[in-house]
């Protein structure tokens, strides 16, 4: 007897045929992402390629102009014109369960480290301040800075804050992980702590995209990288395939300027 297939689980993120432009300038031009739970999504690609702007777009933090953006299979809604999101608290829902890393860490200054982590899960989420305590010192000690829970932002490294700032969105239990060129402001030796945080989410099996210049970083911990040029996907695969044998020659020459650097 054959067995009955399994159904299938809706990507936790899935992102189909976007459009984004900022008046006259259209910097997604028709691109589709889809991020089943587990996988690690890297984006690369030049400066203005639109990974930045992509991920924004599927946190919701920007307004896309054509396209659907599934959460769990759940479509956002959309109404007027030009669009915007039809239900406040679906997006808050959504966001609450996308928690974002930035390039500039964002780390509140008048807060310690500890308060820093806890606000979010406290605030926005009404969870019980000392179980959100428990866990945000568990997950600074997760990072390598469980020692750092009461000094300020300011008197940490760039690598420390960036670390904090990734406790912080563990913080938030997410559904998945943004990172927005997590390593790109921190100098070489600071920016492999963060890396090797980043591989150890990837390899606990956490959902993630990861705009990322790091290129090395992208072929150890992807499952699928895609590589955008002018707002379009140019190539997209397996990372031993993209990096190994590259097929178009924008990217061939995208990574040939990016191991010169």
């Amino acid at each position: 007897m054959p067995s009955t297939p399994k159904p299938t689980e809706s990507p936790v993120i899935e992102i189909r045929d976007l459009h984004k432009r900022y008046g006259d300038l259209e910097v997604i031009k028709g691109v589709d992402v889809t991020a089943h739970r587990g996988d690690v999504v890297s984006l690369i690609g030049s400066s203005g390629s639109g990974k930045s702007t992509l991920l924004r777009c599927a946190n919701l933090l920007e307004d896309s102009q054509k396209g659907d953006i599934l959460f769990n299979g759940e479509p956002v809604r959309w109404s007027g014109h030009p669009r915007r999101p039809a239900d406040p608290s679906q997006i808050l829902r959504i966001r609450t369960n996308l928690s974002m890393v930035f390039q500039q860490f964002n780390l509140w200054a008048h807060m310690t480290i500890l308060q820093n982590v806890m606000e979010a899960p406290v605030t926005v989420l009404g969870r019980d301040r000392d179980e959100v305590e428990a866990a945000a010192r568990s997950y600074l000690d997760k990072v390598g800075i469980g020692d750092k829970c009461d000094v300020y932002p300011a008197q940490l490294s760039g690598g420390q804050q960036q670390r904090a700032a990734i406790a912080r969105a563990l913080c938030m239990e997410p559904q998945a992980l943004l990172f927005d060129e997590p390593t790109s402001a921190l100098d070489p030796e600071l920016e492999q702590e963060v890396v090797k945080v980043i591989r150890e989410l990837a390899n606990e099996g956490r959902t993630m995209l990861i705009v990322t210049h790091d290129m090395k970083m992208a072929a150890d911990v992807s499952d699928h990288v895609i590589f955008l040029h002018q707002g379009k996907i140019e190539e997209e695969g397996a990372p031993d395939t993209l990096f190994g044998a590259p097929k178009s020659e924008r990217l061939q020459g995208f990574l040939a300027s990016t191991m010169a650097v």
